[in-house]
């Protein structure tokens, strides 16, 4: 790992008496030895192959390069780029996803041999593959970066970007690619009935996901010091989220009564642990124990190194999780409940399964209630979106609302 990252270093080269360093497997002579233009020349050559992703500029090693290593190289700076509080971001996945589908199709192609019909081809393979259309979209996206890149570091003739630019992404309907179904808000009484079996700080931050309406990251990175409770009305502004504008999330009296006592610890303490509720769990089932506790259950202790330890905080991911796990168990028992009635009764009974939800849905039922009650602009308002548009996204249009107008007017 650290020979990857070391510069090349400024030598001598005792045939000719000149300064050289070796670049991408090339020598490159800069002039007399210790002197201050060979030092200098040294410099621009080094500053040009960091700048270009650890490789030579096409102007001195001319267009060589293939799409592999025009991969790699781009991989090495997406690396350093596509990162946010010192993580990488999902970006950097797509980028990955897109190296690799170059490298093992065109990997030993020139670069500036790829061609608007070779991104078409990979086009058509990404939606023979199940995929939806949106993410089809979105590595071709990528691989339109990584060109584009590669333009502006010299390592290819812009024009190669240009004419991968002409290729539009797929679009609905006219392509093999599936259609992502779409993210609807999550009825009330199917959340009411998934928090009996979710673990107590996760149906808490279920209770206050759905009130204020948040993105799952914001409700995951909740600190006490990120909450003004000066006034009537709560005010939260996140440390870091998706837009990285000024983001104020308003938290109201019954939003307040969820959250208050996860506000006593540290200011700078995530409020939502994992840890925490981990031993709440075990609490519990202590206390419905039925059979009381052997001398063998007093010394088992918990593992010094398990594999998997409890994080100072929910992500995304985890919160996810955590729910599914809750409406898997609530279905197992509504099925097995249904299969002792068909066996006492003698008749099928078909059980109730509930369906699968996640945190997002949260946002998006917050949105259409609030669309319901104030209008688009308070959605808008509340979810902090820069445009009317994208709250129309999240909130869906009242259809019973239209219903009543036309069974009055039509």
């Amino acid at each position: 790992m650290l020979s990857s990252l070391r510069v090349p270093s400024y030598r001598r080269h005792k045939p000719t008496g000149q300064a050289v360093v070796t670049l991408s497997g090339k020598d490159h002579y800069l002039g007399t030895w210790k002197t201050t233009a060979s030092r200098a020349e040294y410099n621009r050559l080094i500053g040009e192959w960091l700048a270009a992703g650890r490789c030579l500029p096409a102007s001195r090693r001319g267009y060589d390069l293939t799409v592999a290593e025009l991969g790699a190289a781009y991989w090495n700076w997406a690396k350093g780029y596509y990162r946010k509080d010192g993580q990488p971001t999902r970006s950097l996945e797509r980028v990955r996803l897109a190296v690799r589908l170059l490298r093992t199709n065109y990997g030993p192609t020139l670069a500036h041999d790829f061609g608007p019909l070779a991104l078409q081809a990979i086009q058509r393979e990404l939606a023979a593959g199940h995929r939806c259309r949106r993410y089809c979209n979105y590595l071709t996206d990528a691989i339109k970066r990584m060109f584009k890149w590669a333009a502006s570091q010299e390592l290819m003739p812009v024009t190669v970007y240009q004419a991968l630019a002409t290729v539009p992404g797929l679009r609905k309907g006219r392509s093999d690619a599936k259609e992502a179904k779409p993210v609807l808000p999550v009825a009330a009484d199917v959340v009411d009935a998934t928090l009996p079996c979710l673990p107590e700080v996760v149906a808490d931050m279920v209770r206050l996901h759905r009130l204020i309406g948040a993105r799952p990251a914001e409700v995951c990175i909740l600190r006490p010091c990120d909450v003004d409770t000066s006034g009537v009305v709560w005010t939260y502004r996140p440390e870091s989220h998706k837009t990285e504008n000024h983001r104020v999330i308003m938290i109201g009296p019954k939003g307040q009564d969820v959250l208050r006592s996860y506000l006593l610890r540290e200011k700078t303490a995530y409020c939502f642990v994992p840890a925490e509720s981990e031993l709440k769990r075990r609490r519990r089932l202590r206390e419905n124990r039925r059979s009381p506790l052997k001398p063998f259950d007093l010394k088992r202790r918990s593992k010094r190194n398990p594999k998997r330890a409890a994080g100072d905080r929910y992500t995304p991911g985890s919160y996810r999780r955590a729910i599914e796990r809750a409406i898997e168990r609530i279905n197992q028992d509504r099925c097995e409940e249904a299969r002792k009635a068909t066996k006492m009764a003698g008749v099928k009974a078909e059980a109730a399964l509930l369906p699968d939800w996640t945190p997002n849905q949260l946002r998006h039922a917050a949105a259409t209630d609030i669309r319901r009650q104030f209008g688009l602009e308070a959605v808008q308002v509340v979810l902090g979106h820069a445009h009317a548009n994208v709250s129309e996204v999240y909130a869906e249009r009242d259809l019973n609302l239209a219903a009543e107008i036309m069974r009055k007017i039509g």
